[in-house]
């Protein structure tokens, strides 16, 4: 069926359920960021098949918010139907567009119904969702919104709640509107659970019990919730199959300072179930859960922010809120996870070189798109026996579809390479042992001055990150304009985040850090993996971005890629050339000083550089890079032709 189609059906339910409009988020019961196939509602009604969305559908209109890294796929997606539109557009707006962002501020009354006006979110003129809301509800008399209470969570469902009560609108939480109108939705997944290999684990389920127990006594609180997949896997040592890509399992988890309970969709195996009765953890059916919670007495520990409306509404009378403490606790990683990262690098490294070598030539011969590039990837890194799965979906944009952030190459927009111009390439690979994510911008012929200019300023941006101390205890918003100052001086911007955690065998994005020009408390602490990602997109022609992943490491243990300088006049005293091997203290009388260290191995292209504008300590950090990626890399690579190009393409940039 079309959006139309199932617009006209949504709102036929809509009018026998007496509702006004409905919210479809991008989430799940557990607030994850990449869904089960049985909660992408967002993606059913509106075809934007992006990570991030919120869709709302009143009786007579509909819209669809979403973040910067999607304004072009949404877009694109949302214009094959032909009455879509755009608020908040940063370039040129339609005729048509002028007259749908005009009646939209004006809350028309009489619009005829329509598929979905994409809402920018973060540019000026765009409304908020609750904005929207209360401009069309107040003129429509609408009573009623429904906002299904299993997948969104209790604060944004008590904030709407509060916002809409002044209008003398309700929020109805019990229905789920695509129930019985979804044909052929997939059912709830429930795979097989598995543990994580002894070798990789660095910490038993016992000690991480023990661990958040310590924090519900220090907050008096008798039991903790925790529905977050991600925080479950990591706290139990065990992973799944129910969410493509990411390794976690439908489930909730209770614990008390006596007991734990897991709550599962799928059957465990028989090394899980050991496992878990070794740490004095029982397991129950998945459908128990909402039942058991409101059992609930003494003081619960429950996220508001994270937990779904319906949940955290059954023991809101004894709710202590507040983070979960595994939230900061899976973020820092221990030493054997560290490992496990650097093992994973390795094998991505050779897939990559693998792949680089064959990218030019294959594109040469004629007949490569996008999507054939993306499957040849693939296919290197499934050659080796502890690829389990891609970390997401590879982004592969030719020149103006690099351009969009997080393109997804289909059938219908699958350009075919030339020998000319740019590719991004945005990829990674969940191994048995972590969890890999990297771009690569590559010049696959010749490319304009524009493109040099910008590939240039993108890479004086990630040496900038990756080559400045900071404090211990600085957030990534504080360190965001490191980088982005390189391509503020270039006369660019990018829109997206510098920077994401990255969970050790689980989802790709992890928090509670980031590197953020938006507000983001969470220290920096030595242990946390993140990435290192600044990127520049002009529409219509071409997308750079260049993506390490990287630790956050103490200046002293670390091996850092270039001379670092504390601040002041103690700049002398502190300032050092670190080779890869090298290892040199940094004392400061004021604090204790971390790093970025790299994680990552795999050549970057310089054939698009432009060398006047780096530095001497720019292209000394380059060289020094290649020469680690070079060293990690050859002894594992057995095809002569492949040795040949990693070595190439690893030479000091000086010397071509």
């Amino acid at each position: 069926m079309t959006n139309k189609d199932i617009l006209e059906q949504v709102r036929s339910k809509m009018r026998t359920e007496k509702i006004d409009a409905v919210i479809f988020p991008t989430s799940d019961p557990h607030n994850s960021e990449y869904l089960p196939e049985h909660w992408q509602t967002r993606r059913w009604i509106t075809g934007f098949t992006g990570s991030a969305g919120t869709a709302v559908v009143t009786l007579d209109e509909a819209a669809l918010w979403t973040d910067s890294r999607y304004f072009l796929q949404a877009e694109q997606q949302l214009a094959m139907h032909s009455s879509s539109s755009v608020i908040g557009r940063t370039t040129g707006a339609t005729l048509a567009e002028q007259e749908a962002l005009r009646q939209a501020e004006l809350g028309a009354q009489s619009i005829k119904p329509q598929t979905f006006v994409l809402m920018r979110e973060g540019v000026e003129g765009t409304p908020t969702i609750t904005e929207w809301l209360l401009r069309k509800l107040s003129a429509s008399n609408g009573r009623v919104v429904a906002a299904h209470g299993m997948v969104m969570n209790y604060s944004t469902v008590k904030a709407l709640e509060g916002a809409l009560r002044r209008i003398g609108v309700s929020v109805r939480t019990d229905i789920d509107i695509a129930d019985g109108l979804w044909r052929e939705r997939p059912a709830l997944p429930a795979k097989p659970v598995y543990a994580v290999g002894k070798e990789w684990i660095g910490e038993s389920v016992e000690s991480k019990l023990g661990r958040i127990r310590e924090v519900m006594k220090r907050e008096h609180c008798d039991a903790h919730v925790i529905t977050d997949l991600m925080g479950i896997a990591w706290t139990l040592n065990l992973r799944g199959d129910d969410v493509k890509m990411t390794p976690v399992f439908m489930s909730y988890l209770l614990i008390t300072l006596d007991d734990a309970t897991l709550f599962a969709n799928g059957a465990l195996s028989e090394e899980a179930s050991a496992m878990l009765r070794e740490a004095d953890v029982k397991v129950k059916p998945y459908e128990d859960f909402t039942s058991e919670v409101a059992q609930l007495d003494g003081r619960v520990l429950i996220d508001p922010a994270t937990t779904n409306y319906t949940v955290f509404s059954k023991c809101k009378e004894h709710a202590i809120e507040g983070e979960s403490p595994v939230t900061g606790f899976k973020a820092v990683k221990n030493a054997r996870e560290i490992e496990g990262f650097r093992q994973a690098m390795l094998y991505d490294g050779v897939a990559m070189v693998k792949f680089l070598r064959w990218l030019k030539p294959a594109v040469e011969q004629g007949g490569e798109t996008e999507i054939s590039v993306a499957d040849k990837l693939e296919e290197l890194r499934r050659e080796n026996e502890h690829c389990l799965d891609l970390s997401f979906s590879t982004i592969c944009g030719y020149n103006e579809h690099g351009a969009i952030v997080h393109y997804s190459a289909t059938p219908e927009t699958n350009a075919e390479l030339k020998p000319a111009g740019l590719v991004l390439i945005d990829s990674g690979a969940q191994y048995d042992c972590g969890t890999t994510d990297i771009t690569r911008t590559i010049a696959l012929g010749p490319v304009t001055e524009e493109m040099k200019r910008a590939y240039t300023c993108v890479l004086k941006a990630n040496i900038a990150l990756a080559t400045t101390p900071f404090p211990d205890g600085t957030n990534g918003t504080q360190i965001d304009a490191l980088a982005r100052a390189e391509v503020w001086r270039g006369g660019y911007n990018y829109l997206h985040g510098t920077g994401h955690g990255v969970g050790w065998r689980l989802c790709v994005h992890e928090g509670p850090h980031a590197i953020r020009m938006d507000w983001r408390p969470a220290p920096l602490r030595p242990g946390m993996v993140v990435t290192d990602e600044p990127g520049i997109y002009l529409e219509g022609q071409f997308g750079i971005r260049t993506e390490n992943v990287m630790v956050v490491t103490p200046v002293h243990s670390s091996q850092f890629l270039r001379s670092s300088r504390c601040s002041g006049e103690q700049s002398s005293e502190h300032s050092s050339n670190h080779s890869t091997n090298s290892l040199k203290t940094v004392n400061c009388e004021l604090c204790t000083m971390n790093c970025l260290t790299p994680l990552t191995l795999c050549p970057i292209d310089t054939t698009p550089i432009d060398k006047s504008l780096l530095t001497t300590a720019e292209v000394e950090w380059l060289n020094q890079y290649h020469k680690m990626v070079h060293d990690a890399l050859l002894p594992l690579l057995s095809d002569a032709q492949d040795r040949q190009w990693l070595t190439e393409a690893t030479q000091p940039l000086s010397s071509r």
